[in-house]
Order: structure tokens, then sequence, then C-alpha cells
């Protein structure tokens, strides 16, 4: 249960979680046409799906899975600003920013 040696609790799983709760709400979607807004509409769809999955994880006592699962939803948001489907408004301590 480890993450470059440091121990994965249920406190480091919250604090990603907020992280990614706000990240999700800074990001604004700019997708030019109909397929964009397709593609986004998707990956947010991703993103929410495992944020639920964390919280559940997080619920079972299963700290691993959360923490993966939270990352991954975070990914989602940070791939849809990386490759221009949404705004991450310049900050890049939330976003990889394009």
């Amino acid at each position: 249960m480890s993450d470059n040696g440091e121990i994965i609790t249920r406190e480091k799983v919250e604090k990603y979680l907020s992280l990614t709760a706000r990240a999700r709400a800074k990001a604004t979607p700019i997708a030019n046409n109909v397929e964009d807004a397709a593609r986004l509409s998707s990956m947010m769809r991703m993103c929410d799906d495992y944020q639920a999955d964390a919280r559940h994880f997080l619920e079972q006592g299963d700290l691993v899975r959360a923490f993966g699962a939270i990352n991954y939803a975070h990914a989602w948001i940070d791939a849809a600003v990386r490759i221009g489907l949404m705004d991450g408004h310049g900050d890049d301590q939330l976003f990889t920013l394009p």
C-alpha cells in the first residue's frame, strides 16, 4: 500500500478526491463542434464514473483501488484540457497545460 514509499491513507485519497473535484469544477468546455462535444461528454462521463468508483472503494476500505480510481478520474480531465476540449484557465497545478 505504498506510493513512492508513502502509505496510502484515507486522508490521501480524500485529498485527491478534493483535488479532482476542484479540477472538474474549474475546467470549462471549449469543444468547437458536435463531434468534439460528444468526445468531451464521454471523457467527463469516464471522469465521473471513476470518481464514483473511488468513493465506493474508499467506503469499502480498499484504499489502493480508491487511490488508483481517483487518479484515473483526474487523468480524464487532464487529458481533456491537454488536447484542447476544455480550458484549464492557466492552472498548472491542476492540469498539464498544452
